[in-house]
């Protein structure tokens, strides 16, 4: 499957097609393409082709809130090379998907809220010139999709998900997933809403929970955090049983922690 095609004309005149050859791509797995060009009316020298793996990401600023893109890979995939006039040359790539990439499809649909993309750079003439964003699909890891199923299964209700500026303790990325719920279930009456990250390598994954609090009769809401580490080779029991230990610590705890 092609997750699209992507046919961009250069100033120079040339056109290329990005296509996406992988499907179902996960975290710590690499991405596979082929970069078809085109040459224009007169011949030309590629300096080289980069790919760029992007993000929408929000920033907040004072009371104000705006999107901006970041590039969280970016991969030179050809050396330099001549382009004939109206010759065809395809260069395939292959490219890791960092651990640390956020989910953007969940059981082959988009996820609501995420924007991931590819974006193809001519080096043409001393000059880069960038293509539009591909849309790119990454899928959960299978521990991730486990705690996500448990998650359904306690009740929690999907909300949005979205990328914040900012780097966790243990992050190499610029940027964080939040995967917002609605509380359900028992949690209704300790919860509002829930927020879970995940910071994935290549053995194990930390899980971060944040809860916004219901306020009682005499107290007032607050925010409460939690933090697991779930081992890829561990029992999917495990991973049930973390998640509900973290639940319960933060409906009995008040505060940051």
């Amino acid at each position: 499957m092609v997750f699209r095609k992507l046919m961009a004309a250069f100033g120079a005149g040339v056109e290329v097609d990005t296509v996406l050859t992988s499907t179902g791509v996960r975290p710590g797995e690499r991405l596979r393409g082929m970069v078809n060009f085109r040459g224009g009316g007169s011949d030309y020298k590629v300096e080289g082709i980069f790919l760029d793996l992007t993000a929408v990401v929000e920033v907040e600023q004072g009371d104000h809130e705006y999107k901006t893109s970041y590039s969280f890979l970016r991969q030179q995939v050809a050396g330099s090379f001549q382009l004939a006039a109206g010759a065809q040359h395809n260069q395939p790539f292959e490219i890791p998907i960092p651990w640390e990439t956020p989910i953007s499809a969940i059981g082959g649909q988009p996820l609501r809220g995420m924007r991931l993309g590819v974006q193809t750079e001519l080096a043409l003439a001393g000059a880069l010139d960038k293509g539009d964003l591909d849309p790119l699909f990454v899928s959960p890891l299978p521990a991730q999709e486990h705690v996500l199923g448990a998650l359904d299964r306690l009740g929690f209700q999907f909300k949005k998900a979205d990328l914040e500026r900012g780097t966790l303790y243990g992050s190499t990325m610029p940027f964080f997933q939040e995967i917002e719920y609605y509380a359900g279930g028992q949690w209704r009456r300790h919860f509002n809403e829930l927020e879970l990250t995940f910071l994935a390598g290549p053995q194990q994954m930390d899980v971060i929970l944040e809860a916004d609090k219901r306020g009682g009769f005499l107290t007032s809401g607050h925010d409460a955090l939690n933090r697991f580490t779930v081992r890829y080779d561990a029992n999917p029991g495990s991973a049930d049983e973390a998640l509900g230990r973290a639940l319960q610590q933060m409906a009995r705890r008040r505060g940051w922690f």
